[in-house]
């Protein structure tokens, strides 16, 4: 499986950093100390600045040797190529409003949120491509309980670009200690995640962003009493099997045939995603315990789980977006919306 992780030719390094534990198929630094910003920004390879510069365009022709050459043209007006200074690698061409943010300013960012001795924990950091995009995991010391033994740990996580594309985005992502699966979940229609666009004023709201992201202590004390409701909350097999195709249902056909029973006109591709869901479900070692068999509970993390830890990508790359910001973060928050309702209105209503 490709992973897409940069790999710097003058340091023969890969540029990830990971604590105590082997991720991105073992490349990398593995350390056994939680370190500091500055610490970390060196093991991920990440101390590289990008700065922008002026693009021109070559007329291109064949000198008297009858070999190709060019000349330089002209200059580009308003648009420029962003250039990593250490390997002078192009990561993308931007407008002339377009700031950039520097690799330690995203450190920066998560230092200005907790602070003292029990902080922030950079556990992993590394950057993708050329090192056109980068990302930063950041424990919380704070634990999320539901029942007595299942614990998730809180993460932050950033992600920020150097391609011209995307938003510096910043998001609280709960895991649980026991399998690894993600649970992004927004309560009360309040987004878990701020999107902050590369403007002239992003160096202004990026400081400003760790006020918004205090909802992540409001939002851990309101997830856990609803993960420890849900977990009293007793399910059937068959309802949970409803439950997971409303939340796997890709349109507003597939559920309108779901609602009247039509069960032949389900693609084989969505009947196989169920299964594999269920098959999860049932299988895996994680659902067995007291806050997961059979449990509406058990059933939000059948969902998150599959995508985390049993579906297939084309590389990890493609499975980072997806469980973080696309397809798998989207049916993790249909799930949550559905087991919120129905713990409202009582699991019969899947009957």
């Amino acid at each position: 499986m490709a992973h897409n992780i940069n790999y710097n030719s003058k340091i023969e390094k890969h540029a990830f950093m990971s604590v105590k534990e082997k991720a991105w198929h073992g490349l990398g630094t593995i350390i056994e100390d939680y370190p500091t910003s500055a610490e970390a920004l060196k093991h991920a390879g990440l101390n590289y600045a990008v700065e922008k510069r002026g693009l021109i365009t070559f007329s291109e022709y064949i000198d008297e040797d009858g070999l190709p050459n060019s000349i330089p043209d002209v200059g580009v007006e308003n648009y420029y190529a962003n250039v990593r200074t250490d390997t002078n690698e192009v990561l993308g061409v931007v407008g002339k409003d377009y700031q950039i943010v520097q690799n330690i300013d995203a450190f920066s960012f998560f230092d200005d949120i907790v602070g003292g001795k029990d902080g922030i924990l950079y556990e992993t950091a590394g950057a993708l491509g050329k090192g056109e995009r980068i990302f930063i995991t950041a424990k919380l010391p704070e634990y999320i309980k539901v029942g007595r033994n299942d614990l998730i740990e809180q993460f932050l996580f950033l992600t920020t670009s150097h391609d011209g594309f995307g938003s510096i985005t910043a998001s609280f992502t709960p895991v649980r200690i026991c399998c690894q699966n993600t649970l992004n979940a927004a309560l009360r229609q309040q987004s878990n995640a701020i999107k902050i666009r590369h403007t002239a004023s992003a160096h202004d709201r990026l400081k400003e962003a760790h006020k918004l992201l205090g909802i992540t202590n409001l939002l851990a004390k309101e997830m856990e009493g609803v993960f420890n409701q849900w977990s009293k909350v007793r399910i059937t097999d068959k309802q949970v099997k409803k439950l997971v195709q409303m939340a796997m249902a890709p349109n507003k056909e597939t559920l309108q045939n779901l609602q009247i029973g039509k069960l032949d006109e389900f693609s084989s591709l969505f009947i196989n995603m169920v299964d594999k869901v269920l098959e999860y479900s049932s299988t895996s070692p994680t659902q067995q315990m007291e806050t997961t068999k059979g449990t509406l509970f058990g059933a939000y993390n059948a969902v998150t789980g599959y995508f985390q830890n049993m579906k297939s990508y084309k590389d990890t790359e493609t499975k980072f977006k997806s469980i973080m910001t696309g397809n798998a973060l989207g049916k993790a928050q249909a799930t949550f919306d559905l087991c919120n309702e129905f713990a409202k209105i009582g699991v019969n209503a899947l009957n």
